[in-house]
Formats: C-alpha cells, structure tokens, sequence
C-alpha cells in the first residue's frame, strides 16, 4: 500500500519537474483522492504587452 502511494507521488513529482520547465506564467494544481495524486492540472498565462 505504502510503495503504490510512495511510487504515485514520485511520478506525479516528476511529471510537476516536467512542466516547471515549460510554464513562464501560469499554475499547476495536482488533484488527490484517497491520498493519491488523479490529476495535474496546467494552466498558462500568455502575457501581452
């Protein structure tokens, strides 16, 4: 029970390092349920001048 908890966190960190490289303006909200991470979600802002 612990290692699917602790290897579903390890993948949902991963995949958060993923996208910190590619958001310039915007969020990231991870979705859990029961303890586990269902969801990443990644919102972009564009910013015009």
């Amino acid at each position: 029970m612990v290692d699917k908890r602790l290897e579903n966190v390890n993948l949902a960190l991963d995949n958060v390092r993923q996208m910190l490289n590619t958001v310039n303006h915007g969020s990231i909200t991870l979705i859990v349920q029961n303890s586990y991470v269902v969801q990443i979600e990644k919102k972009e802002k564009i910013r015009l001048r």
